[in-house]
This record gives C-alpha cells, sequence and structure tokens, in this order.
C-alpha cells in the first residue's frame, strides 16, 4: 500500500514531496543524511588553535588576541552555537573593557577588528565544509560605523619640535632620531621600520625594501644620508653579516627594536609637548604629512605610488591609468631632502 502525502496547497512542495514518497524516503531522511555527511562541528578551542596555525604572521597579530578571548569565553560551545546577536554582545563586552590608549576613538576600531576576526574564522569553518554560508552568524554581523580619522600632516615647525625632543631626551636620542628621519622620509608604517634588514638595503641605488600589512613588499628611495646613518647603525649594534636576515634597527644592547620604543618615544614627546599628548600623536602621523607633502607638491599618481596603495579599494577607476613609477618616487625625496638621488631623473633640487 502507497503512502499517502497530504498536500500542502502549493504544487512545487507537493511535486517534491510526490517524488520522495516515490523514492521511499521522508524529509526527515534527507535532514539524517545531510547531517551524517558533514563532518562534526568543532568547538572554538578545537578550531582557533588550527586556524592560527594557518593563518600568516600578520593575520595572527590582527586577530589573535580577539581570537583568544572567543576561546576564553566559548571554548567548550560548538562554532554553530552562538547566534549573530551573541556575537554582536561579545563584541560589545570586549569594547567595553578594552585598553584605553591616547589615540583610541571610543573603542570603535577594536569591535571592529573582533567582528573582523570572527568573519575571518568562520570563513575558515565554511571553507572546510563546517557549517554552510547560511549558517554563518558573523556574516550577519554589522560592523561599527568607522570614524574618521584624526590624523592630518604636521606643520614644518610642528615636525621641528617633535624632532628636536626626540633628539635631546631619552636614552638613546640617536636611535629615536632615526627612527624619526626614516618614517619622514619613507612615510612607512611601524612594520616597515620594524621588519627592515640588512639585506633589504640597496646601498648603491639608495633604496630600502619595506614589508608592511597584508604580506606587501615595496622598494622605497631613500636618502643617500640616510643611507649612510643606516649603515652606521648596523655596523654599531648588528655589524654581523651572519645576522643580514635579522632586524637592522637595535637598541644600544643589540636587541632588535619592537613596537614598545614606538610606545616609549610618543609618550615622552607628549610630556615635553603638550599639544602632541592632546592629539594623540604618533608615527601615522609622520606617514599623513610626507605623503601629503608629495602631493602637493608633485601629484597625486607620485603620492599613490610612494605611500604604496595598490588595491583598487584605494582610489576610483582614474587609479587605473594614472600610474607612477620609481623614478618619480626619487624625485619626490630628493626634493623632500635637498639630496640628489642616483634614481632620480637630472632636475634642479
Amino acid at each position: 500500500m502507497k503512502a499517502e502525502t497530504a498536500g500542502s496547497g502549493r504544487p512545487e512542495v507537493d511535486a517534491a514531496l510526490l517524488l520522495l514518497a516515490k523514492l521511499g524516503l521522508s524529509p526527515d531522511d534527507l535532514v539524517t543524511g545531510a547531517a551524517a555527511a558533514r563532518p562534526l562541528v568543532p568547538t572554538f578551542a578545537e578550531f582557533v588553535p588550527q586556524v592560527a596555525a594557518a593563518t600568516t604572521a600578520g593575520t595572527l597579530k590582527a586577530y589573535g588576541t580577539y581570537w583568544n578571548r572567543v576561546v576564553e569565553r566559548w571554548g567548550s560551545r560548538r562554532l554553530d552555537e552562538p547566534t549573530p546577536l551573541e556575537i554582536e554582545q561579545l563584541g560589545k563586552q570586549l569594547r567595553a573593557g578594552r585598553v584605553i590608549r591616547r589615540n583610541g576613538r571610543g573603542g570603535a576600531g577594536a569591535e571592529e577588528n573582533y567582528i573582523a576576526a570572527m568573519r575571518c574564522l568562520y570563513r575558515r569553518a565554511v571553507a572546510n565544509g563546517l557549517l554552510s554560508e547560511a549558517e554563518n552568524p558573523a556574516a550577519r554581523v554589522a560592523k561599527p560605523k568607522r570614524r574618521p580619522s584624526g590624523r592630518r600632516a604636521l606643520t614644518d615647525s610642528r615636525l621641528a619640535e617633535i624632532n628636536e625632543v626626540a633628539a635631546t631626551t631619552g636614552n638613546d636620542p640617536a636611535l629615536d632620531s632615526l627612527l624619526l628621519r626614516f618614517h619622514t622620509e619613507t612615510g612607512c608604517r611601524r612594520g616597515g621600520a620594524l621588519n627592515l634588514r640588512r639585506r633589504d638595503l640597496d646601498v648603491k641605488q639608495c633604496l630600502v625594501l619595506l614589508r608592511e600589512k597584508g604580506e606587501t613588499q615595496r622598494w622605497q628611495p631613500v636618502s643617500p644620508t640616510l643611507m649612510r646613518h643606516l649603515l652606521a647603525h648596523w655596523q654599531e649594534r648588528g655589524g654581523d653579516d651572519a645576522l643580514r636576515e635579522a632586524p637592522l634597527l637595535r637598541y644600544g644592547n643589540g636587541r632588535p627594536l619592537t613596537y614598545r620604543r614606538y610606545d616609549h618615544l610618543w609618550v615622552r614627546v607628549g610630556e615635553h609637548l603638550p599639544w602632541a599628548a592632546t592629539q594623540g600623536v604618533s608615527a601615522h602621523w609622520l606617514r599623513h604629512t610626507v605623503i601629503t607633502w608629495v602631493e602637493r607638491t608633485f601629484s597625486y599618481a607620485v603620492a599613490r605610488e610612494f605611500a604604496g596603495h595598490t588595491g583598487s579599494g584605494d582610489a576610483g577607476s582614474t587609479a587605473t591609468y594614472i600610474k607612477s613609477n620609481l623614478g618619480e618616487v626619487a624625485a619626490a625625496v630628493a626634493a623632500l631632502t635637498g639630496e640628489s638621488h642616483p634614481l632620480a631623473p637630472e632636475a634642479d633640487i
């Protein structure tokens, strides 16, 4: 005797139910079969270390802290258990308990980075067949609206004040002055300086290889004077050719520089220059300063090349057609420093 199916009132559903009945199956059989075919969904404590081991150092640096917090709170829970609302609530809690920094903007960045970290984690889960895209709760959590940055280009007088403090205070004025000069000439981020190695110096062409966020690399022109000081710094504090792969910038005892040096430097600058402390001036302000100068003095294309902006999201479609080159960036460095550069076209400096 054939099993009868009650009409649903929807032809397409009735047709599907009829087909299942002819195959001797029920809707429950499909659900059970799908569940059996899918791998067991792991807990956060099981899955986070796997993702951390497969990510780049840069990604781990950006998201690792947030993943650790999630494991602390939800370590024993499976990935498919938290709802979008719970993920959002945890973000608010982490935002409220964040470390208050002098250049912070209310914690929106911390919450945004947390959500990005969760999306990264769940994308891995979807890619490995642990969840479907429709079951990804992090994809349904909106990021907080990013507030406009308060950073801007410094005036010549303000920049001179900062350099004066760095050169006359602290336990290593030579290091701090070199660090500021490096950022002012290259416009690099902190990672570009901290990742610099001896082998990254092209002495003949006055170029340094910058390694920055997103695993990006680019050759950046520097002045002959800065190149001489970088080499002298290496000879004094590194020196061993066997360490050419090791970080170039070092403390007086030979240890590689860390982000902590920046923290100490800018706290000290703020103690001597109250306006710098009030506005939260940091090394990234130097990047704003030099890139703005290049754009005003040369062109948008040269400034974009100087900054290392290559992604499609960095500008509109016009950027596809407006491009600069290393020689033009070298000319900008020559004009900035008042020194000839071996890669710059012949011009009056």
